[in-house]
């Protein structure tokens, strides 16, 4: 079998949830997600006509992962979750989306942005390889 590689931008955004639904996923609720705000939101972006999550026969392709992200806000900080200087841990979902290299994925970059809910949101950009048959 010949394999060959495609180019992408891997997408991976650090989404905070609440833990009613980190709760719901750890039981095996699959559509907690769809029931979160946050979460629902930005899988709405992915979803959406754009180039993220775009696999030819596959669209709003994205991978979860659950977790927790621990964080200190500063004191000039105004953060959706926690206090200044008191170290906080918030459920979050991280999803992981591709789009080609060349695609405009700006106007989605944005959209994320938009409806992050965090003062300063973590979505990361990495250029990678996916595996094609």
């Amino acid at each position: 079998m010949t394999v060959s590689r495609r180019r992408v931008l891997a997408v991976k955004i650090h989404c905070p949830i609440a833990p009613e639904t980190l709760t719901a996923l750890l039981s095996g609720d699959q559509q907690a997600l769809e029931r979160d705000a946050t979460a629902a939101a930005i899988l709405g972006i992915i979803r959406a006509d754009n180039p993220l999550g775009d696999f030819g026969l596959y669209h709003g392709v994205c991978e979860i992962s659950l977790g927790w992200e621990s964080f200190t806000p500063s004191p000039q900080a105004k953060p959706t979750l926690g206090s200044a200087d008191t170290r906080s841990l918030s459920p979050t979902a991280i999803l992981t989306t591709y789009a080609p290299t060349d695609a405009d994925i700006e106007p989605a970059l944005s959209a994320l942005i938009a409806a992050h809910p965090w003062e300063v949101p973590v979505i990361e950009l990495a250029e990678t390889h996916l595996l094609v048959r």
